[in-house]
């Protein structure tokens, strides 16, 4: 029998009459390859052409099957001489073609974020929350120094008090402080005063209340830094930078990055060693800083392990600033560059942190993920603390206060597994697991001294030196946290384009704190709390989504100061509740982002009054408020132009207090409007090397420099570029980049603890660093 199909054209090829079965079946399986994979089997029977069954043709007589087997083998054989298979590639050449594959995307400033920051790997479109992303290659581009730089790139962040620039402190949505366990290296806390360093590969944001899959936290949302991983082919770099203020006032970074496999299982190991020394741009100080970062991982089939360590040794000019005239409500009317204290003014000490973590893959639907981190931290600090300007005669009162033998700790595990299953027609993707956290802040000795006046227009510095007087009273300062919790979360796909998202964590926590030598009890807190979260997803199309959602937040109200009466269970935890709903959109997977609004009300939030008889009394009666409306932006607009771009709207302020002074204030140090916008131009293979230019600029609103708002700190813009150029010596990648911050070296004033202690802005700092890759 002979069939054939009439020469036609289907899915825009022509076909011709088979002469044979074995014809027709292969032509009729060509043809389904190659058609439009959705058409349906009428669609299908349709476009055949009609079919004709003709009489049998005489066959030729078969060969006999051993003689057919023989000469296959025989044949095969030749093809296999003539035509060696390829060898399958191997897991380093896989993961390098990899890698090469990313580096556009990531040049193009497209990011999305790490599991380890919403407890799964969900795409941001498919949850009701904003998470924000600084990705690697903008943290190259830019060269932020700390993580308040970082985060000039996301929209309603703001710094708050850094303790002289010695702790990491910013402000989300109205809320946050430094030292308020918001801080995280991969989904795990941080004690470490600054989180920001050469191990550090992005920088991601979770906003609003992020209770439920972080335990107790303020309402602003987490900030989660991302370790840089082994990977599985060998690669690595050298950079060396240097940098100047001006003319006198220089500095030179050094960093040593290197990764590969080791033997060809799956393991794979990571070293970073970095160290900088460099002038502080104002009149006296120097800042030194040592990191040592090695890690290991193993990339199975299903398992992936993770082991990292850092060590890192510092020393930090301990620099509050200068002070604004109550007065008046301007700046102390000396250089920017004149401090106000003494040389000796530095924090210095050791970090160290620890961190494992598994990832099993049970199958395509299910996985588990394991950590566990270790993170502590010593440092003293010395420190001239301003009492009391006269702005007239320039006359300074000053106590020789310091912090010695510092200690910061924390402990914390988690173990969680996330999936989907299907609840008959509707998916449920599923995150539940518990952790636990124990964290200790300790200062030992506190000193406080008194010192001779100081002229801050005449200064004459070195005629005293650090202070040596304890003060039993305010040391052996402590802070004790512990928090053991369950928490569960599912979103539940009712359509494929409508999902409603549901949660809560079951916490139960303890905290001791108190100062005093003998030991004064102060806070004596032990509770528990269910916090719920809700939340609901409209996905317009595959690259937009609408979303809503309810969060909460808590945190336990505690002093490590004497208040008349010790914080115990009968006084209430801050509570914060959220609502939030907004736009989320990943473009063609090159450019994506976030439109959201908020409304944020903080409850029980801890105040004083001093009562008739004198006594300080505490009380638990405020309320703060913050409303906003924030857009992130990120990826690549066009194959040469990249961007990150941000705006924030927000207005924070006490809605209730006993004290009248702050009732209907704005919160300190939150400005209303902040936006930053930086752009870059690739030049591609237009120049012999790749050309890349960049800049951009950051705004800030201004913002009340103290909780009664007597003073405002004024908005700024501060404008930074940047230019990198990749050529090759020798066949050896080479990378040169040069940056200027603060383009136009502008005087401004991130932040305020009082009007005698305000932050001012680095002055302009050129750089110059060379990168070879081998």
């Amino acid at each position: 029998m002979r069939a054939h199909l009439d020469g036609q054209r289907v899915c825009g090829h022509r076909t011709h009459a088979g002469k044979s079965r074995a014809g027709l079946l292969i032509g009729a399986a060509v043809l389904l390859a190659e058609c439009p994979s959705n058409m349906t089997t009428a669609q299908a029977q349709s476009a055949l052409p009609p079919v004709t069954v003709e009489a049998p043709a005489q066959r030729p007589k078969p060969v006999r099957a051993s003689d057919q087997t023989s000469r296959r083998t025989q044949a095969a054989a030749r093809q296999r001489n003539r035509n060696p298979a390829p060898a399958a590639p191997t897991l380093s050449e896989r993961a390098a073609a990899d890698a090469a594959a990313q580096q556009a995307v990531k040049l193009g400033y497209r990011a999305m974020p790490s599991a380890t920051t919403l407890r799964s790997g969900a795409s941001p479109l498919n949850t009701s929350q904003a998470v924000n992303v600084v990705p690697e290659q903008v943290l190259k581009d830019q060269l932020p120094r700390n993580i308040d730089d970082a985060l000039i790139n996301v929209s309603g962040v703001t710094q708050t008090n850094t303790l002289a620039g010695s702790q990491d402190a910013v402000i989300r949505r109205g809320f946050g402080d430094n030292r308020d366990g918001s801080i995280m290296r991969n989904g795990m806390p941080l004690v470490q005063g600054r989180s920001l360093n050469a191990a550090v590969e992005s920088v991601e944001v979770l906003k609003g209340p992020a209770s439920l899959l972080y335990g107790i936290m303020d309402p602003g949302g987490i900030v989660n830094t991302i370790s840089k991983r082994p990977e599985l082919y060998q690669h690595g770099s050298v950079t060396l930078l240097g940098s100047a203020f001006n003319a006198s006032k220089t500095g030179a970074d050094g960093l040593l990055d290197v990764t590969g496999p080791i033997g060809d299982q799956g393991l794979a190991y990571r070293f970073i060693g970095y160290g900088v020394s460099e002038d502080y741009w104002r009149n006296f100080g120097r800042h030194r800083e040592m990191l040592i970062a090695p890690s290991l991982a193993w990339y199975g089939q299903d398992t992936t392990v993770q082991l990292n360590y850092e060590h890192r040794e510092f020393i930090y000019p301990f620099d509050r600033g200068t002070a604004f005239n109550p007065v008046t409500k301007a700046p102390l009317a000396v250089p920017a560059t004149r401090r106000l204290d003494e040389p000796f003014n530095n924090t210095w000490g050791t970090s160290d942190l620890m961190q494992a973590s598994v990832e099993h893959r049970f199958n395509q639907d299910w996985k588990l993920y394991a950590g566990y981190s270790y993170n502590t931290e010593t440092f003293s600090a010395n420190q001239l603390r301003i009492t009391g300007i006269d702005f007239t005669t320039g006359r300074e009162t000053r106590s020789n206060d310091g912090t010695g033998s510092s200690l910061s700790n924390v402990s914390y595990g988690t173990s969680y597994i996330s999936g989907s299953f299907w609840l008959g027609d509707m998916r449920n993707d599923v995150v539940f697991g518990g952790d636990g956290q124990y964290r200790t802040i300790y200062r030992d000795t506190l000193i406080r001294q008194t010192t001779p006046a100081f002229n801050v227009y005449n200064p004459v510095y070195g005629l005293i030196g650090p202070g040596t007087t304890a003060s039993n009273s305010d040391s052996a300062q402590t802070d004790k946290l512990g928090q053991w919790s369950l928490f569960v979360q599912d979103t539940l796909h009712l359509t494929e384009r409508f999902a409603l998202v549901g949660g809560a964590r079951y916490m139960d926590y303890e905290q001791i704190a108190g100062r005093g030598k003998p030991f004064n009890t102060n806070t004596n807190v032990s509770q528990d709390k269910v916090l719920p979260l809700g939340g609901a997803i409209f996905k317009l199309t595959d690259q937009i989504s609408l979303y809503a959602s309810y969060t909460q937040s808590l945190k336990p109200n505690s002093t490590i100061a004497p208040i008349g009466v010790v914080i115990d269970s009968n006084i209430a935890p801050e509570e914060g509740v959220s609502y939030e709903a907004g736009v989320k959109f990943d473009l063609n997977k090159r450019i994506s982002g976030t439109l959201a609004l908020y409304d944020l009300d903080k409850k029980n939030v801890q105040t004083t009054k001093t009562n008739s008889a004198g006594n300080v009394e505490l009380h638990t009666v405020g309320r703060a408020h913050s409303r906003g409306v924030e857009l992130d932006v990120t990826g690549r607009l066009t194959d040469s132009w990249a961007l990150i771009g941000s705006y924030g709207y927000t207005d924070a302020r006490v809605t209730a207090s006993e004290d009248a002074t702050l009732l209907g204030r704005k919160l300190q140090n939150v400005a209303l409007n902040t936006a930053s916008l930086y752009l870059v131009y690739d030049f591609g293979t237009a120049l012999p090397g790749q050309l890349r230019l960049g800049g951009g600029a950051r705004y800030v609103g201004d913002r009340p420099g103290d909780s009664t708002n007597t003073f405002f700190l004024p908005s700024y813009v501060v404008a930074d570029i940047f230019a990198t150029y990749e050529t090759r010596y020798q066949n050896t990648p080479v990378i040169y980049q040069f940056n200027v911050k603060n383009l136009f070296d502008t005087v401004y004033y991130p932040s305020a603890v009082n009007n005698l202690n305000v932050a001012i802005g680095d002055a302009r700092r050129v750089s110059l660093s060379a990168t070879v890759k081998f």
